[in-house]
C-alpha cells in the first residue's frame, strides 16, 4: 500500500501530465493540421522545431525554458510584471516542461491521423452544400478522433515520465513540483528507502505500459473505421 506522502506524489503527477495534455491539445492539432495539409515554405523548420525536443537532451530543453521563462527570461518577466504569475519552482512550470517535451508525440500521432483521412469524403460533403468548417465538424473531425485521443494517451504517458527538462526548470521541490521520476531520484539517495523505490517504479511501469496499450488499440480501431469506411 501508499504511503500518504506516496499518493501525494502520484496525485501531483496526474494533474501535472493532465493540465501538460489539455493545454498542449489546441496547439498540437494546430500544427498537426498545418503539416500534414499545407505545403509553404518554412514548413520543414517547423517541422523539425516541432520534433526537437525529441533530440534535444532534456536539460537543454529545461535550460532554455529557464533562459524564457525565469524571473529575468523574455517571457517569464512579463509575466511576474504583467500578471503576477511565476511558473519558477511551481507544479504549473512542471506542467510547462512537460507539455513542451510531450508536444512532439502528440502531434505525430495526431499528423498520422490526418494524413489517413480520405479527401475524397471531405469533398463529398462540400458536394452536397456544407462549408468547410461543417465538414471538418462532421467528417474530418470524427475522423481523426481516434488519433487525437491516441496523442493525448502518449503526451500523458510521456508527461508523468518527464524528468531532466523539469528538475532543470523548477528543480525538485516536495509537494509542489516532485513527480513520480523526482521522487524515485530522490529516494534513491536516501538509505532504506528501496521499498518506496520499488512501489513509485511498479506504477511508473503501470501507467506507461497501460498508456501504450490503450494508444495501439485507439491507433488499431483508427485503422478499422478507416477500412470500414472504405468498404
Amino acid at each position: 500500500m501508499l504511503s500518504a506522502e506516496e499518493w501525494g506524489i502520484v496525485a501531483l503527477s496526474l494533474k501535472v501530465g493532465g493540465v501538460a495534455v489539455l493545454a498542449t491539445l489546441p496547439l498540437a492539432f494546430a500544427l498537426a493540421w498545418v503539416l500534414a495539409r499545407y505545403r509553404f515554405p518554412g514548413r520543414l523548420l517547423l517541422d523539425a522545431l516541432v520534433h526537437l525536443p525529441l533530440v534535444l537532451p532534456p536539460v537543454v530543453t529545461g535550460w532554455l525554458l529557464l533562459v524564457a521563462f525565469g524571473p529575468l527570461g523574455p517571457i517569464g518577466s512579463r509575466l511576474q510584471d504583467w500578471l503576477g504569475v511565476t511558473l519558477m519552482f511551481r507544479w504549473t512550470g512542471a506542467a510547462l516542461a512537460a507539455a513542451i517535451m510531450a508536444l512532439p508525440l502528440m502531434v505525430r500521432a495526431m499528423r498520422l491521423s490526418i494524413e489517413g483521412i480520405d479527401r475524397r469524403l471531405e469533398g463529398a460533403a462540400r458536394t452536397l452544400g456544407a462549408g468547410r468548417w461543417h465538414a471538418f465538424r462532421t467528417v474530418s473531425l470524427p475522423l481523426a478522433l481516434p488519433g487525437v485521443l491516441a496523442a493525448l494517451v502518449l503526451g500523458f504517458a510521456r508527461s508523468i515520465g518527464e524528468f531532466g527538462a523539469t528538475i532543470t526548470f523548477v528543480s525538485n521541490i516536495p509537494g509542489e513540483t516532485q513527480t513520480l521520476p523526482l521522487a524515485i531520484y530522490s529516494a534513491l539517495q536516501v538509505p532504506g528507502a528501496e521499498a518506496m523505490v520499488t512501489q513509485l517504479a511498479l506504477l511508473s511501469v503501470a501507467l506507461s505500459l497501460g498508456a501504450l496499450i490503450l494508444s495501439e488499440w485507439l491507433v488499431r480501431r483508427t485503422h478499422a473505421e478507416r477500412a470500414r469506411h472504405g468498404d
